[in-house]
């Protein structure tokens, strides 16, 4: 049996490599399962690369909800500071989500086709992860749910997640908590539904960065990290809208949905809309 330290105690240059069962590495990972969850169901050898490219995007979706859910938490209790790190960590891993998309972005349309039959109705849109992302960004629909009602579980989360505040929710109620003129309607709205922009709240915005060293200096720069996750979400939009038309031009998506016309519809929109208009009367 190989042992880490020897008899002096001092450590070993040979790893243990003798383990009773399977390796701490393997207990910790699971990546016996991760690896054998890649059910192929075609002979085309481009499949591979196009299911384990999206099941990355699903553990990406994963990461970021639970660091969104962090710093909705945190903003929640008046705690800035850890919200922050939350949202800064999200940046460097929407960084990566947006670059699972390299390895299909010249997908040419016969390549795509050559296994586009095994997705059968799935979609990218039934992604039940993807749908919490966008319920924190404030993009809300309960019909959004539906796709989910054979799965008691990720419909009674999705559920929730629906009833919740969104990350920008929280941020205008910490706004207000501060004293700034954010509406009550606004602070009281119905949060199942989507979030649509208000000119009241533009002029909270365009007040706080009139004034970036005023009394509210942390709330200035959670406005930009929240900018910088903006504008990340809007290229990780952008570049499936590029990948989707190289692989399939206008054809009607997977699923059943309008494929590049809806992709291109969601592209138009701003995450935390004030914070782009508000630029525009400082």
């Amino acid at each position: 049996m190989s042992h880490a330290l020897d008899a002096s105690g001092a450590g070993s240059d040979t790893p243990n490599l003798d383990f009773a069962g399977t390796t701490p590495y393997e207990d910790y990972v699971q990546a016996d399962v991760l690896t054998h969850l890649q059910h192929l169901r075609s002979d085309d050898p481009g499949e591979m690369v196009f299911l384990v490219t999206t099941q990355v995007m699903e553990l990406w979706f994963t990461v970021i909800v639970h660091e969104w859910e962090t710093a909705a938490r945190a903003l929640r209790e008046d705690r800035v500071p850890v919200a922050m790190d939350a949202l800064k960590r999200s940046l460097r891993e929407l960084e990566a989500l947006n670059a699972s998309w390299r390895p299909l972005a010249q997908l040419t349309p016969a390549q795509f086709n050559a296994y586009r039959s095994a997705l059968g109705e799935g979609s990218g849109f039934q992604s039940a992860m993807y749908r919490r992302m966008e319920f924190l960004l404030g993009e809300k629909s309960a019909s959004m749910l539906v796709p989910h009602r054979g799965a008691p579980r990720v419909h009674g989360e999705l559920e929730k997640a629906l009833q919740e505040p969104s990350l920008y929710d929280e941020t205008l109620r910490l706004l207000a908590r501060r004293g700034l003129p954010v509406p009550q309607s606004v602070l009281t709205r119905d949060l199942a539904l989507r979030y649509e922009p208000s000119a009241e709240v533009e002029a909270v915005w365009t007040a706080l960065y009139a004034e970036p060293d005023g009394g509210h200096a942390d709330l200035h720069r959670l406005g930009e990290v929240l900018t910088d996750v903006a504008e990340l979400v809007w290229r990780w939009r952008n570049d499936h809208l590029v990948a989707t038309r190289r692989a399939m031009g206008a054809k009607t998506g997977t699923g059943g949905s309008a494929g590049v016309t809806w992709l291109e519809k969601r592209a138009t929109k701003n995450v935390f809309p004030e914070l782009w208009t508000a630029r525009s009367h400082v």
